[in-house]
């Protein structure tokens, strides 16, 4: 890759910091040969419930499983609605539809979160959960969101994008009765592979992800209940610990990279900045900007060495997967269509220099005259 070219994600700076401490932890796991779950994962679960701030955790094999176990464990199947925004990746969607449930869209807010307001409208009989979605590392209003569908609703976070954020003071994954959350390599917390976790204070809903994550028991060749294979396994679990030691580091590094962006394009008319509300701390999973002619300016962009992303192109509702769906028509969420025309993601991780970030600015810049 030539010099002055910035890739949208490099990873290479944060394995250099815990190569070590991953090296002696795999070494540990394969010598005691506790691949699965074992004593890694379940040092993880530990520490990671202590960061968040919630009685549980519970290590999964990737973020949609989280997502499917959660809703399993709630109870939620066919015939019940699911609340969630028309603006997140299938993920999301597709969690509910797997679990036989409806997907009800609301519109997104300006911030690109869902709304409470909107969440009222969408209320029938039939809706059993609300799904808030806490994209780019902005943490949804959930207190609000709790506030319009009461006690009888089962509010499920999707936390996936939101490791370390932080809403009126808690965090993000401990707020609604259970979270899920991916551990994908480019998230704020990355494994080395497909990883996922769920969180909750409840003591019933962990037992019974606990039980659906192994084949529907806890204990070996029991099976009370149809379950599934998602496990957590050892390896990934060392990746995750040590990363997790650093986590709020590198959040405070994405902090730092989105001020500078702010200070450089704040004059800049063609380039709307994203929100942040006052009671949240973002971190920033992803710098998304919004701009006229945007395919335009992410071609050039790209023609110039710079790594631009789009989370994400289409509404869930204009997804092939739930064309037959009847989730709605095009023009159904025009805020959330607009959006998806307009954003465009800015290279932002540990390790992002102030030179490589004044390359992003130039070329945006140049793109957007």
């Amino acid at each position: 890759m030539p010099t002055n070219n910035v890739p949208m994600l490099d990873l290479q700076y944060q394995h250099r910091l815990v190569a070590a401490e991953v090296a002696e932890g795999f070494t540990r796991v394969l010598d005691a040969s506790s691949y699965v779950l074992g004593p890694e994962a379940a040092a993880f679960e530990r520490a990671y419930a202590e960061y968040l701030g919630v009685a549980h955790v519970l290590g999964v094999g990737n973020g949609t499983d989280a997502l499917v176990l959660a809703l399993r464990a709630a109870g939620i199947g066919e015939g019940d609605e699911v609340i969630l925004p028309a603006n997140t990746f299938v993920a999301t969607a597709e969690a509910v539809a797997l679990v036989g449930a409806k997907p009800v869209l609301v519109d997104s807010g300006e911030d690109f979160l869902i709304e409470a307001d909107a969440v009222a409208v969408a209320l029938t009989p039939l809706t059993r959960a609300v799904l808030p979605v806490h994209l780019y590392g902005q943490v949804a209003d959930v207190q609000a969101i709790r506030g319009v569908v009461g006690s009888d609703v089962v509010v499920i976070e999707d936390a996936a994008q939101s490791q370390g954020a932080v809403r009126d003071g808690r965090a993000a994954g401990s707020l609604g009765d259970i979270a899920a959350t991916s551990f994908y390599p480019g998230k704020n917390l990355g494994a080395y592979g497909d990883a996922g976790g769920v969180s909750t204070d409840s003591d019933r809903l962990a037992d019974a992800v606990r039980a659906l994550r192994n084949h529907g028991g806890v204990e070996r060749y029991q099976h009370d209940v149809i379950g599934t294979n998602s496990r957590l396994d050892g390896l990934q679990a060392v990746v995750l610990s040590a990363k997790l030691r650093r986590l709020d580091e590198w959040n405070e590094q994405r902090r730092t990279i989105a001020d500078r962006y702010r200070l450089l394009l704040g004059d800049v008319a063609a380039v709307a900045l994203p929100i942040v509300g006052e009671r949240s701390a973002h971190v920033y999973h992803q710098f998304v900007i919004q701009v006229d002619d945007r395919d335009r300016v992410f071609d050039e962009m790209a023609a110039a060495g710079i790594g631009v992303g789009i989370h994400y192109p289409k509404p869930i509702h204009l997804l092939g997967a739930f064309a037959d769906r009847g989730l709605g028509a095009a023009g159904a969420f025009p805020r959330a269509e607009r959006q998806a025309g307009r954003i465009l993601s800015l290279p932002i991780y540990p390790g992002l220099t102030e030179q490589m970030q004044d390359r992003v600015v130039e070329e945006l810049i140049r793109s957007v005259a």
